[in-house]
């Protein structure tokens, strides 16, 4: 167990090519010169890259001691009512694990799935726990050291609040969960207002799954709009209208000693805000 949380961006962010970095390849050193230690590589539309790039990246990450994770596509359907497409999402699951070994990294980020029609909240949970069983399997076959992290969701209508995601943790001990606090808010129609709010979140995480998996989860951050239905968009830490406000959070992550990856998606500044969230913990550390 590491003795700080680390920090840092999903994606590159607009300022990366205006800095006059062209290859994802040179993200690593970008980083690592503002002062950030994790990067989350998009497969948001499919695992593309190629083993070469994989391992490049991975020795790159090494050399500037960045830690990497792979978020896996978005059409992932671990909740579908289809059996082809919901166990489909086995290999696209699958892909992403051979993906992050490849960079050297241990974590991939997986989203839980919709609820269709007709079907509820409690048998879509069902179905997702089913489909993670058998892609945890399908690592095992083949011997990949891969943490799946399940994400909170941001609209209504899909699986993935705080309680069904811990349920989808308790399927395996191998599973955390990847708490993202900007959908968690949007969902719930700006619940998160400070340091109360995120301290009992964190207690309900560690009461459920352990104070270890609490300690080391797994987290995104950024301000997110919301309408009724939930989530709408991305935001920068700049906005004054949406939160959830990264300073309370920095603080109860000090307060708590916990260490988790924090991977900032704020919409275009999310390397700027990760650091803003990182020198905001670091001075209550």
């Amino acid at each position: 167990m590491r003795d700080l949380a680390i920090f840092g961006p999903a994606g590159n962010e607009e300022a990366f090519k205006a800095a006059g970095y062209k290859s994802t390849l040179d993200t690593p050193a970008y980083l690592s010169e503002m002062g950030l230690d994790a990067y989350e590589y998009q497969c948001g539309r499919g695992v593309n890259i190629t083993p070469e790039t994989a391992f490049k990246l991975g020795e790159a990450a090494r050399e500037k001691g960045i830690e990497l994770s792979l978020h896996s596509p978005y059409y992932i359907s671990m909740s579908g009512i289809d059996p082809e497409k919901r166990l489909g999402s086995i290999r696209y699951i699958l892909e992403s694990a051979r993906a992050v070994s490849m960079m050297g990294g241990k974590r991939i980020v997986v989203h839980t799935g919709s609820v269709a029609k007709g079907v509820s909240r409690e048998e879509a949970l069902a179905l997702a726990s089913d489909t993670l069983s058998r892609a945890l399997a399908a690592l095992d076959d083949e011997k990949l050291d891969v943490t799946v992290c399940m994400e909170t969701m941001g609209k209504i209508n899909q699986l993935g609040t705080l309680d069904e995601v811990l349920s989808l943790c308790r399927v395996d001990e191998r599973v955390l969960p990847c708490v993202d606090f900007g959908h968690l808010n949007a969902r719930t129609h700006g619940s998160i207002s400070g340091l109360c709010d995120y301290e009992q979140m964190y207690d309900r995480i560690a009461d459920q799954i352990g104070s270890f998996r609490a300690a080391n989860m797994h987290v995104h951050f950024s301000k997110i709009e919301y309408s009724a239905g939930g989530e709408v968009r991305h935001l920068t830490f700049e906005d004054e209208t949406f939160g959830p406000n990264f300073e309370p959070f920095a603080e109860m992550l000090a307060k708590k000693g916990a260490t988790p990856t924090v991977i900032c998606e704020s919409a275009g500044t999310q390397a700027r805000d990760a650091l803003s969230l990182k020198r905001a913990y670091l001075s209550l550390k």
